[in-house]
């Protein structure tokens, strides 16, 4: 319990506030008159003494309030103090509808509304917002000719100067009680708030975990020591900064919907300071308000291979992943949620199916993958099961000196999954249940401590379907699974990929060429069946071949028509005739979105889904 302080103008009014103290215990430690001019002196003086908790009226609360830090308490005259107040005004004026004015500071008083009625007077107010001009607003009621002036001691003074009777704004018990409840309950307020602070900071000082608080605006407010430890930076180096300055992957979408929105917590992976942190970004929502979030981050454990030498990473001959998450072009939404699902799959040391059109990021994602990953010091072993027979596949990967063997203790990548033989597909099934190979002979050879991950431009369920593959193998490898979306479906990534290439072309070949508006937005509604292998050879294509510094529309379309002919014609008729088939879901939501003029909130009302829901199926099926 905190310490309250009783600071009144007039004697009596400690009176009435040792009467009620006899009839209930209020937890009231000091009681004082004082003089308006003393008023911040004396206040202070109470707070040097342990006050937490000051009650006071009109003015001297008023400055109080301005000059210190202090809760200030104010007592508020009730409607039966201020009816008496009127009723004594009436018995002095004598008059039918007396003209009272009334000076002082708005919250001082109750609700006048109907007193005109009530009391038939003409009650005129007149509310100072700032002490320095109550002097002011009791001039003012002199000037507009009221019969009497009700105020505190200010007011009086000027009445009593103009010649005009005044009364003292006196208050009986009623006030003082209310004033009494409402700073205790103050008081436990703020019991409340001390001990939840009290606990929060036990709680981020002893957490095993870096913590991080967000306000609303991902502001970063607090952190504790295992964070600083992560960052490397002190405290007061990174309070007050934006959280995407310090936290990069914070950047994006996913991160905007839990502080807009207050889409349930979303978990990523992060590089911080070479160290590899799992992350839980989680909304503070207080009465369906978003308020902050709370960032956690988890340091994880380095995977040690079973047999690395002391010369770092010279045994792995040459199998080394070189890609990183941050060479993955990922400007767009769709590419970013892969980028995070990808992350998270770094995690763990099961198998993982890349599905994606031919050129896209497959090889590149699966390197980031094992680069961000437990198995990162081992070997990066990739090959392609595309045009081998069964005995070549089963000598490259099953064999003596086959990829498994070589990726021991580190990543297998299998491209063309869909190319492996039958028989090997069973190898492969035993390689990810048992952790076994097996060989030539039969002979299983136990203890294979690898990560597989496959890739394919095939639907998987599909093959399954026509036999083609393993139905075991299928849900072997269909757990953790990674759509990388085709290049015309990313179109932020799609811009900046063209750019860069035309860019890095034109330094490679010493050239300078810029692309008109006109064969910018053609290039970027090409469908690009072959991704960012087809962008690449044909940006050399269109810098070797270019005459002029402007590359125009019909320059481009020209070598567009050249270099894939059949692709071309038919891609208008695609564009007029054919329309993209969404699931039943999608079609729902895609006529419910019309209906409610984009509006998510009645769209998830209508689909009796949350908005965070809808947020997820809209990004699935990219309707944004």
């Amino acid at each position: 319990m905190g310490k309250i302080a009783l600071l009144v103008s007039r004697e009596e009014m400690l009176y009435q506030a040792h009467n009620i103290l006899q009839e209930k215990k209020y937890e009231i430690k000091e009681m004082r008159v004082i003089k308006t001019e003393d008023a911040v002196t004396e206040a202070r003086q109470s707070i040097a003494s342990g006050a937490s908790i000051i009650i006071a009226r009109g003015l001297q609360a008023s400055l109080i309030k301005q000059y210190t830090d202090i809760p200030v308490v104010e007592i508020v005259i009730t409607a039966q103090e201020m009816a008496l107040l009127v009723n004594k005004a009436k018995q002095i004026l004598k008059k039918e509808s007396p003209v009272i004015g009334v000076v002082g500071f708005q919250n001082m008083f109750c609700d006048m509304s109907y007193f005109d009625t009530i009391y038939e007077i003409d009650m005129r107010t007149y509310f100072a917002e700032k002490g320095d001009l109550l002097e002011d607003m009791a001039k003012q009621a002199v000037s507009d000719g009221v019969d009497l002036i009700i105020g505190g001691d200010t007011a009086v003074g000027i009445a009593g100067e103009a010649g005009i009777p005044s009364l003292f704004l006196s208050n009986t018990e009623d006030s003082l009680k209310n004033a009494f409840s409402m700073a205790e309950s103050v008081d436990y307020a703020m019991g409340v708030e001390k001990r939840n602070a009290a606990q929060i900071e036990t709680l981020l000082d002893y957490s095993f975990n870096g913590v991080v608080r967000l306000d609303a605006s991902g502001t970063i407010m607090d952190l504790n020591p295992i964070m600083e430890d992560i960052l490397g930076k002190k405290k007061e180096n990174v309070l007050g900064r934006a959280a995407g300055e310090i936290f990069r992957e914070l950047i994006g979408e996913p991160f905007r919907q839990v502080l807009e929105y207050g889409k349930e917590s979303y978990s990523l992976f992060m590089q911080i300071n070479r160290t590899s942190v799992f992350a839980i970004v989680a909304p503070v929502v207080i009465d369906k308000r978003v308020e902050g979030a709370i960032l956690t981050c988890h340091r994880m454990k380095k995977h040690k291979p079973r047999e690395l030498d002391s010369k770092g990473k010279h045994h792995l001959r040459g199998f080394i992943a070189l890609g990183e998450f941050d060479d993955i072009l990922q400007e767009s939404g769709a590419m970013q949620e892969c980028v995070r699902l990808a992350k998270l799959y770094a995690l763990s040391e099961k198998a993982v199916l890349i599905t994606g059109e031919a050129g896209t990021e497959k090889r590149l994602l699966a390197q980031s993958i094992h680069n961000a990953g437990l198995h990162k010091e081992g070997p990066f072993v990739a090959l392609s099961c595309d045009g081998a027979g069964d005995d070549v596949q089963l000598d490259m990967i099953f064999g003596d000196k086959g990829a498994i063997v070589q990726a021991k203790s580190g990543t297998l990548l299998l491209e063309e999954v869909q190319c492996l033989t039958r028989d090997n597909q069973y190898r492969l099934c035993q390689l990810l249940r048992y952790k076994q190979r097996l060989g030539k002979d039969g002979a299983g050879y136990p203890g294979m401590d690898v990560r597989v991950m496959v890739t394919t431009d095939v639907p998987f369920i599909k093959l399954v379907e026509k036999g083609i593959m393993r139905e075991d193998l299928y849900y072997l490898l269909n757990g953790l699974t990674v759509r990388i979306p085709p290049l015309r479906e990313r179109k932020e990534d799609l811009e900046r990929k063209l750019k860069e290439c035309i860019r890095e072309c034109c330094e490679h070949y010493s050239r300078f060429h810029v692309l008109t508006r006109g064969a910018e937005k053609l290039l970027l509604d090409y469908p690009w069946d072959g991704n960012a292998l087809q962008v690449e050879s044909f940006c050399e294509r269109l810098i070797l071949t270019a005459n002029k510094r402007s590359l125009d529309e019909a320059f481009v379309e020209r070598n567009l028509e050249e270099l894939y002919p059949r692709r071309h014609t038919d891609q208008n008729d695609k564009e007029k005739g054919q329309e993209k088939h969404l699931p039943e879901e999608a079609e729902k939501i895609a006529e419910a979105l019309t209906r409610f003029g984009g509006s998510r909130e009645k769209t998830a009302g209508e689909l009796g889904i949350s908005k965070a829901t809808l947020w997820r199926k809209m990004k699935k099926y990219h309707l944004e």
